[in-house]
């Protein structure tokens, strides 16, 4: 099977691209913009690979995204390719519109051109798979979860486009057959997240001896997933998942983002002893909360376990275990993108005129 993978340079993407290319037969086409967040650096180890291929293209540039299709000829899409920061979304929200919507509606009517245009065959067995978040769904209570029929409620621009996203996917299934399957998952960490998210952040700043900040009181709760079990669950929702339905993708890990900072600077306490910044709690700050932020989020993924028997690997303290030692040995990684790219400055501001 021929797949492109759009947004195969980012973090998720790129993981699922790892996976793709160490643990299944596939080929794989990288669409990708390069932009900040993206890096071919996160694909060095599979960029040798025969069945690796790259595509510098905007999702947004209609005849660049034909060209692939016309070029490749893919058997399926894993749509991952998206601006998904929120703290940005708040400070320039319109090219999360531009990238989110636009982007997404024309890689489905490119899809849905070429896969009309295919044999019996071909048509039957193609795939678009649509990745989105669980921040659709807006804000939750203490004690529900929410499941695949969860009403939308986005707060931010970046959940607000991820869902307008997710009802362009469903549609094109509906109205056109487009074989679509959509994917909800929580909170992500591991290798190779850009710095500006919340545990690279806490990670980076401990390393650096900065303060770590903490929105609000920080009892706001997430649901996290290890990004290689995230990249896992993907696959098995391309190759086994139905078309025209919605899967959940969770770990069952809720923490406080308070709890998630003191575990890290705990893992770094225990890699890092003779650290002049140790313990490394004493470095957390709280900081004035940010527009419009959601209490907690919870996912049910029960269905995903049910109907295709996936199910997360990793727990979350091995796991963040695992994460924090890279980036305690990847510090040129992350050095030259706060040098280059991203200077750490805090994110999540209300833009005012003038």
């Amino acid at each position: 099977m021929k797949i492109v993978v759009t947004g195969g340079a980012g973090f998720i993407g790129s993981a699922t691209v790892r996976h793709l290319l160490r643990a299944t037969p596939h080929h794989v086409v990288v669409v990708d913009a390069l932009t900040y967040a993206g890096s071919l650096d996160t694909l060095d180890e599979v960029r040798a690979d025969s069945r690796f291929t790259f595509e510098r293209v905007d999702i947004c540039d209609a005849d660049g995204v034909q060209r692939v299709f016309t070029q490749h000829r893919p058997d399926a899409v894993m749509h991952l390719a998206a601006e998904s920061h929120v703290d940005r979304s708040i400070g320039g929200p319109m090219v999360f519109v531009k990238t989110n919507v636009l982007g997404t509606a024309i890689l489905l009517e490119t899809s849905r051109r070429y896969w009309y245009d295919l044999e019996a065959d071909a048509r039957k067995r193609f795939r678009f798979l649509h990745v989105s978040t669980d921040e659709v769904f807006g804000s939750l209570g203490p004690n529900d979860r929410f499941t695949e029929t969860s009403r939308y409620d986005p707060s931010s621009p970046y959940a607000a486009t991820k869902a307008g996203s997710d009802h362009l996917a469903r549609s094109w299934h509906r109205t056109f057959g487009l074989p679509v399957i959509v994917s909800n998952t929580c909170n992500n960490f591991g290798p190779y997240q850009f710095p500006e998210k919340f545990i690279p952040t806490l990670i980076v700043k401990a390393l650096r001896g900065e303060r770590l900040p903490i929105y609000g009181t920080g009892e706001h709760i997430r649901d996290w997933l290890f990004v290689d079990d995230h990249a896992e669950a993907l696959v098995t929702l391309l190759t086994r998942g139905v078309p025209g339905e919605t899967y959940n993708v969770g770990a069952n890990a809720e923490r406080t983002n308070r709890d998630v900072a003191e575990a890290v600077c705990a893992h770094l306490d225990a890699l890092q002893p003779t650290s002049p910044y140790s313990p490394h709690r004493q470095l957390i700050a709280f900081v004035e909360d940010r527009p419009g932020h959601d209490r907690r989020y919870a996912l049910d993924a029960s269905k995903v376990a049910r109907d295709l028997g996936w199910s997360a690997r990793h727990g979350f303290e091995d796991a963040l275990g695992r994460t924090v030692q890279w980036y305690c040995e990847k510090r040129l990684w992350w050095e030259r993108i706060l040098t280059d790219t991203y200077r750490g400055e805090r994110q999540g501001l209300v833009p005012t005129d003038g």
